[in-house]
């Protein structure tokens, strides 16, 4: 089967491998219909994560079930899916408090690989949500945004605490910052700022409710986040990048008492303790647990209440998976769409 590897930083291509079969008793194999490429798969592109020999990419997917394991029992052939990047059993303690992500059975997809005509999906019962009906071409790209940023983002505002009356700050314009926004708004936010200097990205947020846009990094963009509050700060901060900058900056931007939901995967981050002693702020977030926001979001989908797939603004064949790591490495591209369909 065709799937994308990574050989090198900015060495990608589109791989002949076998095609998986089922491990354990619990696994399912899916057909991958669309998958997609993140932001987070740019960390090793650029060099900024090792690449350790040829490696397989993604770990975002939708697909139809084409085989179970032994021991499935919710899952059937020819069920349409979508599936979390973390693949959980939902049953242990952890994933019964919300945090399926660190589930103690716990797969990372990003280890198997979904960018691919078929993947291997661990703890299939507890990792892949079946949909209901026949999705439209548009359902479909939003259904793709659920497994993984558009969950991410849902998980931010809510580690944040965005709600009625809140204000909330988004500190990146990537397509997990944005879905944010989209979750912020859902949540009932009274306003959202959107730290953004690209136009493109400020009219996507703006469609998915940010009410203000905040150009400004830093110190001075902490200082205009205070101005728009009447020197308070925000409610709930989203941080959706990584870095120290943003980490600190989202910090910062927050009002004593408020709550910061980070989802960024952090490289180079570090706390000052008595920075943070002083800030007086509540800090939750991580991998984000996916899957307990899985059946809310497929509803919102499947009843065209939120359009997350118009975050998708490059879609390419899996052969072009190269083109579409180079769009987005250079922010051409949000975020890249991958089809699989000959």
């Amino acid at each position: 089967m065709r799937a994308v590897i990574m050989h090198a930083p900015g060495d990608v291509r589109v791989d002949d491998i076998p095609t998986p079969t089922i491990v354990e008793p619990t696994d399912a194999i899916i057909r991958v219909t669309a998958a997609c490429i993140c932001g987070s798969d740019l960390w090793p592109y650029r060099g900024i994560e090792p690449v350790n020999g040829p490696t397989a990419m993604g770990h975002e997917y939708i697909g139809v079930v084409e085989e179970i394991g032994d021991e499935v029992r919710d899952i059937s052939v020819g069920d349409f899916v979508v599936g979390s990047f973390v693949a959980s059993d939902n049953t242990c303690e952890i994933c019964r408090a919300g945090f399926q992500s660190r589930c103690i059975h716990q797969v990372m997809m990003g280890g198997v690989g979904t960018q691919s005509d078929y993947a291997r999906i661990p703890l299939a019962d507890g990792t892949l949500v079946k949909v209901e009906g026949d999705p439209t071409p548009a359902q479909t790209r939003s259904l793709l945004a659920a497994s993984d940023v558009l969950g991410t983002g849902w998980f931010a505002a809510v580690a944040a605490e965005a709600g009625p009356g809140k204000t909330v700050a988004v500190v990146g314009d990537g397509a997990v910052g944005l879905l944010a926004i989209l979750a912020a708004k859902q949540l009932g936010a009274e306003r959202i700022i959107a730290m953004s200097r690209h136009a493109d990205r400020q009219a996507l947020a703006t469609t998915f409710g940010a009410t203000d846009i905040v150009e400004e990094r830093g110190d001075a963009g902490v200082a205009k986040i205070k101005e728009l509050t009447g020197g308070y700060g925000a409610h709930s901060t989203v941080e959706a990048v990584g870095t120290q900058e943003s980490m600190m900056q989202a910090i910062h931007a927050t009002r004593p008492g408020g709550h910061v939901g980070y989802v960024g995967v952090s490289h180079g981050v570090e706390l000052d303790g008595l920075d943070l002693f002083f800030s007086t702020v509540s800090l939750l977030g991580g991998p984000a647990p996916v899957r307990r926001f899985l059946p809310e979001l497929i509803d919102l989908i499947m009843s065209d209440r939120i359009d997350p797939g118009i975050v998708f603004d490059l879609t390419l064949p899996i052969e072009e998976a190269a083109d579409g790591y180079r769009a987005m490495d250079e922010r051409r591209a949000t975020k890249v769409l991958l089809t699989t369909e000959l």
